[in-house]
This record gives C-alpha cells, sequence and structure tokens, in this order.
C-alpha cells in the first residue's frame, strides 16, 4: 500500500458529490433521506482537507440544472441548505474556514439569500481553507457570465478586446483568484465532468469511485490523494 506524501498535497481538490439518491435507494428509502445522511460526508472532507492542509475545496452541491427534479426534492435540498448553514457555519468560523457559495444565488429565497450573505461575511477572512460550495452553479453560465463581465468592461472603455487574456478572464470567473484544480473526485462510479468548473479544470487529474457519496469518509479522500500523487503532470509538457 503506498503511502501519501504530506510533501506533495493538491492546492485545489474539487468534487462531485454523486449518489445520495442510489443510496437512499438501496435501504429502501427516499431520496430526500440519502441528501441528509450526505451531511456527514461533507463534514468528513472538510475535516480532511483541513487537516491535510488543503487550501481550497470546492464540492458540487447543486447544479443548475438540478431544479429540473421533482419539486418535492428540490424543496427538501433547499431546506437542508438553510439548516447547514444554520448548523455548521459556526463551525467553520471557529475552525477558520472561509466558506463562499459559487453560482447564481439570485434565484434561491430571499431568507436562503441572506443566509448565504451572513455565512460569507462572517468567515471572510479566515485563511486556513477556502471552502466553495457550488450551488445553482454550471460551468457554462460561470464563463458565459465572466464573458459578459468582460464585455460590459470594453463597452465601458475600461478594458481594450487585445489585452484580453487568459488571467483576465479568470479575474472574472466565481472562481477569480483561486488556483484552478488540481484534483477532481466523482463517487458512485460515474465518469464525467457534468458542467462543474470547465475552466478551472483544465489540467486538472481526475480520480472515480464506486463509492456512493454519503459513504464517503477519509479514507477514500486519503486514496485519491495518493493516486493524485502517483501522477506524473506534465501539462502539455514532455515527459
Amino acid at each position: 500500500m503506498k503511502q501519501l506524501d504530506p510533501d506533495n498535497i493538491p492546492q485545489h481538490v474539487a468534487i462531485i458529490m454523486d449518489g445520495n439518491g442510489r443510496w437512499a435507494k438501496q435501504k429502501g428509502k427516499m431520496r430526500i433521506f440519502g441528501h441528509k445522511n450526505a451531511v456527514n460526508a461533507v463534514r468528513q472532507s472538510v475535516g480532511y482537507a483541513l487537516k491535510m492542509g488543503i487550501k481550497h475545496l470546492t464540492l458540487y452541491a447543486f447544479s443548475q440544472e438540478n431544479w429540473g427534479r421533482p419539486e418535492t426534492e428540490v424543496s427538501s435540498l433547499m431546506n437542508l441548505f438553510m439548516q447547514a448553514l444554520d448548523l455548521e457555519v459556526g463551525k467553520l468560523h471557529k475552525n477558520n474556514i472561509c466558506l463562499k457559495i459559487l453560482g447564481d444565488v439570485s434565484q434561491f429565497s430571499e431568507n436562503l439569500q441572506e443566509k448565504i450573505k451572513k455565512a460569507e461575511k462572517l468567515t471572510e477572512n479566515n485563511t486556513a481553507l477556502m471552502l466553495n460550495i457550488a450551488a445553482n452553479y454550471s460551468g457554462c453560465w460561470d464563463i458565459l457570465q465572466a464573458t459578459k463581465q468582460l464585455a460590459k468592461q470594453v463597452k465601458q472603455g475600461q478594458l481594450e478586446p487585445e489585452h484580453i487574456d487568459q488571467q483576465h478572464f479568470q479575474q472574472v470567473l466565481v472562481t477569480q483568484d483561486q488556483p484552478p484544480v488540481d484534483l477532481l473526485i466523482r463517487t458512485s462510479g460515474e465518469q464525467r465532468i457534468s458542467n462543474f468548473l470547465l475552466w478551472q479544470i483544465a489540467y486538472a487529474e481526475f480520480y472515480f469511485t464506486d463509492v456512493l457519496w454519503p459513504d464517503f469518509d477519509q479514507h477514500i479522500f486519503e486514496q485519491a490523494l495518493i493516486s493524485y500523487q502517483q501522477r506524473h503532470r506534465r501539462f502539455g509538457g514532455c515527459e
């Protein structure tokens, strides 16, 4: 068994948390039961990332496409989101974790939007870990909103089109000055990106596991990091 090298830890890990519904179905329960039990996997992942010195952790919680799910499930997910903010933000702040919600929050209820603002404000100066929760997010939307921001700057005479480069573009993505993703993990055995951080994962290493998200724990996270450390990242260069 390979051992984890504490000197080769990725700066930015992103996780597509998949399989809650299937986990619940296996237990003869409603899908929302899986979502409720997913919270513990989130806690474990955040705790492990903090322990290992990962500086940025991005979790895909709710995509823009997820609005197409049954209304009862979406409503339950929104309630869970609000409950999690109420219960967890104080703990995040105590552990010096900065919380940022990535996505179009304007579609959420006013109550949820207010909770998000308060949580982000409370934790904005924390430095141990940047915890990004992608909610009502899509990679295509992110690129589109960034393009619109740059177009507005050009229209207002603040920027010349020929001066637009990757750095300019990156600064108007929702992740702004955060580093690109080093490692992308997806649970449940599915092997696709699902419209997640399309720009930010350009040179990410991928790790897929059959484990359903509610069963994801620190041991599986460690195996993903060990797999990452066995890769030779060339970024388009030669051996």
